[in-house]
């Protein structure tokens, strides 16, 4: 079986968001945090639109698809498929606690299930020669006691699974929205730290609420790794000292300035492919977040790229206009 990559800082999987335009931006600013697709069902990468759904640039590496899912079959045909398209992890939601994936029988609800749950990972392990990992929540609904979550690890663990990245936080399957859900139930870190202790064989990644490096490098001394979802699609420039700060990396931080032309060549180069500039813009607007004109860099952005036949220099005049003409004034 080929290694796991095994960075120890990655951007979440999140839907609408980690498509392959938003990876590259964040691999722009990290060359060394994994990244993750959006959650593609089995069934969808089986039957679907395989390059809309899962293409990528070799660039983006190293790289993880999030595949959903309760069937075993499916989800070793996408597991498959997935590794022959180049992926170089294969991980399982058994965190989304969105009704529409409950409905399919996957995502948090399967952490009632934890033998089935070892029955697809060991469906996958069989399908390909990358680690299957396993991103979960901390409890669900009544079953939220330390000793439900160290159980479920247990029995996935027996099926080869030995990563293992915990939402800390609990999942609502009924009551709280799927937003709420990544805010409501308090965060608990220290339990995620404590499997970690108890099972020094495995690799304990831990993710919620990581606002920024210092948040990321404080939990590090307790766990494998960290995954920082939002904060890092909102504010991405929190992070340009990512590679230096936690990975060693002696090359300079990356500047913002930098982050804006490659992302400009990127758009020139997705338009030129048939892409439209506003699929790429759209992840963005938080490049400036909490800078002096970020206001306006938004609404030139939105304006400018969202036109017929936008290219890159709707990126370059809208940052232009927003801070190059200002400072200049």
């Amino acid at each position: 079986m080929a290694a796991v990559p095994s960075p120890i800082f990655s951007v979440a999987p999140m839907m609408e968001r980690t498509d392959r335009h938003f990876r590259a931006l964040a691999r722009v600013i990290s060359r060394r945090a994994l990244l993750y697709t959006e959650m593609v069902t089995a069934q969808a990468v089986v039957h679907g639109d395989r390059e809309r759904l899962l293409g990528f640039d070799a660039a983006e590496h190293p790289l993880a698809v999030q595949l959903g899912g309760d069937d075993p079959e499916l989800l070793a045909r996408a597991a498959a498929i997935a590794r022959a398209m180049g992926y170089d992890e294969i991980n399982l939601n058994v965190g989304c606690p969105s009704p529409r994936v409950q409905s399919g029988s996957f995502g948090a609800c399967l952490m009632r299930r934890p033998e089935h749950v070892a029955r697809l990972v060991r469906a996958m392990r069989d399908a390909v020669d990358v680690e299957v990992t396993v991103k979960h929540r901390i409890g669900v609904d009544e079953l939220d006691r330390y000793e439900d979550m160290a159980r479920f690890v247990d029995v996935v663990a027996e099926a080869g699974c030995r990563r293992f990245i915990v939402h800390a936080r609990k999942a609502w399957l009924q009551g709280l929205s799927p937003a709420e859900n990544r805010t409501v139930p308090p965060l608990r870190h220290a339990e995620v730290a404590r499997l970690k202790r108890e099972h020094p064989h495995l690799c304990v990644e831990t993710n919620g609420g990581i606002a920024d490096l210092a948040q990321a490098r404080g939990l590090l001394g307790s766990v494998d790794a960290v995954m920082v979802g939002r904060a890092f699609y909102d504010h991405p420039m929190r992070f340009a000292a990512l590679d230096q700060e936690l990975f060693g990396e002696p090359r300079p931080v990356v500047d913002v300035w930098h982050v804006v032309e490659e992302m400009a060549r990127y758009m020139d180069r997705w338009v030129a492919r048939g892409g439209q500039a506003r699929h790429v813009a759209r992840h963005l607007l938080g490049l400036f977040a909490g800078e002096r004109g970020a206001r306006a860099y938004r609404r030139e952005l939105g304006r400018l790229a969202w036109q017929e036949g936008a290219t890159g220099d709707a990126l370059r005049l809208a940052v232009e206009r927003a801070f190059v003409a200002d400072r200049a004034g």
